[in-house]
């Protein structure tokens, strides 16, 4: 089949190199325009341009809106264009280019989880289990009828980049096999079902700062799901002084309950005598263990590193409110 390919994080660049490798023909890639990214703020391409690196035919409308911004889809004359967190909805002209329509790759179980951020959203909402859904595209979001749907188990340990790399390689093969079931004719679309609907809005930076009046389960999840970004965070700062700074959490795991509750945010017990560490905080209910912290600019440090010094984590120090 002639494929047509859109797509822009790296979440879209194993299904890409799929089919690049695959037999069928890649006739063209659609991405994102480079944007400025990093501390520099350099214009970088997407990390689907760089994996096409010239192995395609490439563009990058800022829209695809008009007739005109619609050509270039149309003049590579595709059978199927596969979507796979391309950035961009795609207007009733597009959706009806391909011959065979537009195959999304989505990170969730549909109809839970349509949206933006389906992966941290399963983290946030404490999910047992997520999947990879193929789909045929419509006018909506993510409502159009499913193709295949292949299911993946949360780990305890997994992190918004984790799940998403995992979901990553799981989509290609599945598009590959759908792909198959498209061209032979025997892959049925079903529509999906009206119970079970949720949205998976975007992420967005105010969703960063710990409070820890909530549970320690929920910051945990929290400091899980929002890695690589926004990454979870708090205030800390001495007393004596006043001032306070941000803090960056890594890593962190539930803890024992104390002997003696104290007020949310108030760190109970540090260890710094092993190679790891941890700085043990009183959440809303339950403790947690801070285990990787950074300071902004800086490194990501094991919570034993900020034990020690003049501007050590300490017992009776309390965390959050404004840095």
């Amino acid at each position: 089949m002639r494929i047509a390919f859109a797509g822009t994080p790296e979440f879209a660049v194993p299904t890409l190199l799929a089919l690049m490798r695959s037999p069928h023909e890649l006739v063209g890639v659609l991405t994102q325009p480079d944007r400025p990214r990093g501390r520099g703020r350099q214009l970088s391409p997407s990390p689907v341009k760089a994996a096409v690196d010239g192995s395609a035919p490439l563009a990058q409308p800022a829209t695809l809106r008009s007739p005109d911004e619609q050509a270039q889809l149309a003049a590579w004359r595709p059978d199927v264009l596969v979507v796979v967190a391309y950035g961009l909805l795609l207007p009733k002209g597009v959706l009806a280019i391909p011959r065979l329509g537009c195959v999304n790759v989505h990170a969730s179980l549909l109809p839970r989880w349509r949206g933006a951020a389906p992966v941290e959203r399963a983290l946030l909402a404490g999910d047992e289990t997520t999947g990879i859904t193929i789909m045929l595209m419509d006018e909506g979001l993510d409502t159009g009828p499913i193709l295949l749907q292949r299911p993946v188990a949360i780990a305890q340990e997994d992190t918004g980049a984790s799940l998403r790399a995992r979901l990553a390689a799981l989509g290609a093969p599945l598009l590959l096999e759908a792909l198959e079931g498209l061209a032979a004719g025997t892959l049925r679309p079903r529509s999906q079902p009206a119970e079970g609907v949720t949205y998976a809005r975007k992420l967005e930076k105010g969703e960063a700062p710990i409070d820890w009046r909530r549970r320690a389960v929920q910051i945990e999840r929290q400091i899980r799901a929002l890695q690589p970004w926004p990454v979870a965070e708090t205030a800390w700062g001495d007393p004596g002084t006043g001032v306070r700074e941000r803090l960056l959490v890594h890593a962190a795991r539930m803890a024992p309950p104390p002997v003696t509750a104290c007020q949310p945010g108030c760190i109970i017990e540090t260890d710094g005598r092993h190679e790891q560490g941890y700085v043990r905080v009183q959440c809303g209910d339950g403790c947690l263990d801070l285990l990787t912290l950074q300071r902004p600019g800086g490194q990501r440090l094991p919570a034993s590193l900020f034990t020690r010094g003049s501007r050590a984590l300490l017992p009776s120090m309390v965390l959050g409110g404004a840095a």
